[in-house]
């Protein structure tokens, strides 16, 4: 069976950061997207992940400086369940595709619009990129050691974590509302609010007593000597994650320590404690520590550079990976038991070719069938 998304129309205006992950999911899950390029496209920022993050849609070159390229987008509009658009506050506005007009011609839209730091406040119109997202929204200082500057975690927390997760989020259930009432929305998907919802946790701690604005001080932040990574013999490393006090005894027991002599929660023993532990990886390879704790609950892993992952048998296991064209690819998540999504290549399409596919996919409301 398709895709759980088959039938879900939507256009995405061409863009970096959140809207093309948030696109190339939705497309992967069945929906039907056009992507809106401008002439030269994404070119001055070369090919950022483009062969694979731009899968799945159909291209379409409209330049929105025409009024008859307007006209083109707005009657896909008409037709479309959702738009996705990741410019900076007024752009839309001024190039005649701004929410109150696409609404008007089409009110059951959802219209979700991605930026930093939301189409409100006095930074909205501001420029920046992940690394200043989530550094006024607390997750950056909370990251790395305390003996160094914070490291930019890719741009897996802003662009993708509290943008592209929560832009899926947005247009899913803007669609499933729109579904009942027939009416659109417009969803402001800001990655500062999407990384002030991920770090829900640890904001609760902080205001309990149980997080300290300290880098590297903390359960989860690599001051715990069972929560964090390690050096071996060849200079690679292992991912220790050995929390709770059952998994704690099996990391002991297999690097040859006394579980008895060692209270995992003291605190004043940290150090020490991540001391001894570095002292034993320190003496064999990360195999052979891999090895050793396979099949095991200490909670050992080695940690893999991209290319390692994408051959680790437990990958493979799952066929996390795929082979479309000539590029290995991650597969389609979340995976349903019986609706299957397919991976598609983008491909350039004309506009009467798109029209027709986004026209003779109109929907009912769908009913519950025995």
């Amino acid at each position: 069976m398709a895709g759980p998304l088959e039938g879900v129309r939507i256009v995405e205006m061409d863009a970096i950061g959140p809207v093309p992950l948030a696109s190339m999911i939705l497309a992967d899950l069945g929906a039907t997207i056009v992507r809106l390029e401008r002439p030269g496209g994404q070119a001055a920022h070369g090919n950022l992940g483009e062969d694979i993050v731009h899968r799945g849609r159909m291209r379409l070159t409209l330049d929105m400086k025409q009024p008859g390229d307007v006209a083109r987008a707005l009657e896909l509009v008409d037709h479309a369940d959702a738009l996705l658009e990741g410019y900076r506050p007024g752009v839309m506005e001024r190039l005649g595709l701004g929410p109150e007009t696409c609404l008007a011609r089409n009110p059951r839209l959802v219209y979700a619009r991605s930026t930093g730091w939301g189409q409100t406040g006095p930074l909205a119109a501001t420029a920046g990129h992940d690394i200043n997202y989530i550094a006024l929204s607390g997750a950056l200082g909370a990251i790395g050691n305390s003996d160094g500057c914070p490291p930019p975690p890719l741009n897996l927390v802003g662009d993708y974590g509290g943008g592209a997760m929560f832009l899926v989020t947005g247009v899913l259930a803007g669609v499933l509302a729109a579904r009942d009432t027939g009416r659109g929305d417009v969803v402001d998907v800001a990655m500062t609010d999407g990384v002030g919802v991920l770090m829900s946790m640890f904001v609760a701690l902080r205001q309990q007593g149980g997080w300290s604005d300290a880098r590297g001080d903390n359960l989860l932040d690599g001051a715990a000597p069972f929560y964090r990574c390690y050096e071996c013999a060849d200079g690679r490393h292992v991912a220790v994650g050995a929390i709770e006090p059952q998994f704690f005894q099996q990391l002991l027991a297999g690097l040859g320590l006394e579980p008895a002599s060692i209270v995992q929660h003291d605190r004043s023993s940290w150090k020490d404690l991540t001391s001894l532990i570095a002292g034993r990886f320190a003496l064999r390879s990360r195999d052979d520590w891999a090895e050793h704790f396979a099949g095991t609950d200490a909670c050992v892993t080695p940690v893999l550079t991209i290319s390692e992952a994408l051959s680790h048998p437990g990958n493979k296991a799952r066929s996390a990976h795929v082979r479309v064209g000539e590029l290995l690819q991650p597969a389609i998540a979340p995976r349903f038991s019986r609706c299957h999504g397919k991976i598609r290549e983008a491909g350039f399409a004309s506009f009467p070719e798109v029209l027709s596919l986004f026209t003779e996919k109109e929907m009912a409301p769908k009913t519950m069938r025995p």
